[in-house]
């Protein structure tokens, strides 16, 4: 039998429960401070989930000449990490008996798609974590002066980047539509430019989810290059020029 007054098996993890979520003070959510580090941790998954998950296809159709030659069509799947050179397609050879040539797509765009992607997982990761410190050690936020001298030198950080990281990604998006565009494939293919045969466009890439993780970038900016201002009132230097400007407003008044 168990001591009365003994604590029960069962109650522990409710009260090791109790003791982490007791102190969390879920009220920072509504500050400004707590607010926008939800959005930034939100926009964050959303703008590296856009482009990491991208896949699209683009293709043509060639028809050699003769009317027993039967129309070849040709489709191309594409995605992140956008290495386009490494993406080969078969061409057929109107000149022989169904042969066929391996071509590869012209480009290559991995470099400022997986910093896109990498900086938003980065940021995930450091908004989630500035989140479990806002909230459950809030104290500890407020006495360590260097905290949030850190938290606003890193917030200026992800905000640069973020700007550098879309306009690439931008950039680099221009160049992907413009090397998948069937328009592209028959000015590369070597069959297409003889006089009897004929290359029409097939599939056209659909670049709308891609459209959008350029657009979460330039949100991502906005979310961290505003966040600043906030982080920077948390930091010794505002709280040191507050009582300066109260001063001068009392000598004011003084004066009157």
């Amino acid at each position: 039998m168990s001591e009365p007054g003994a604590p029960a098996a069962g109650d522990k993890a409710p009260r090791l429960q109790d003791r982490v979520l007791g102190g969390v003070r879920w009220g920072r959510l509504q500050e400004p401070l707590g607010f926008v580090k939800v959005l930034e941790w939100l926009f964050a998954i959303f703008a590296f989930g856009a482009c990491g998950s991208f896949s699209g296809e683009t293709g043509v159709t060639v028809k050699c000449d003769g009317e027993t030659k039967e129309m070849s069509a040709i489709s191309i799947q594409f995605g992140y990490p956008f290495r386009l050179y490494q993406i080969p397609f078969e061409m057929p050879d109107c000149e022989g008996e169904s042969e066929t040539r391996t071509l590869h797509l012209v480009g290559d765009f991995s470099a400022p798609a997986e910093f896109f992607v990498t900086l938003g997982v980065f940021s995930f990761l450091y908004a989630m974590a500035a989140l479990v410190l806002y909230l459950r050690f809030h104290s500890l936020y407020g006495e360590n002066k260097k905290l949030p001298i850190a938290d606003f030198c890193i917030t200026v950080c992800f905000a640069f980047f973020w700007l550098v990281a879309a306009a690439a990604w931008g950039k680099g998006l221009t160049d992907v539509k413009a090397a998948t565009r069937p328009a592209s494939l028959i000015a590369a293919m070597a069959v297409c430019q003889g006089q009897e045969v004929v290359c029409n466009a097939g599939a056209t890439p659909a670049m709308g989810l891609a459209n959008i993780s350029v657009l979460f970038g330039f949100i991502n900016f906005l979310l961290w290059a505003g966040n600043c201002w906030f982080v920077l009132k948390e930091t010794p230097w505002q709280a040191q020029a507050a009582p300066r400007d109260s001063a001068a407003e009392q000598g004011a008044i003084d004066k009157q």
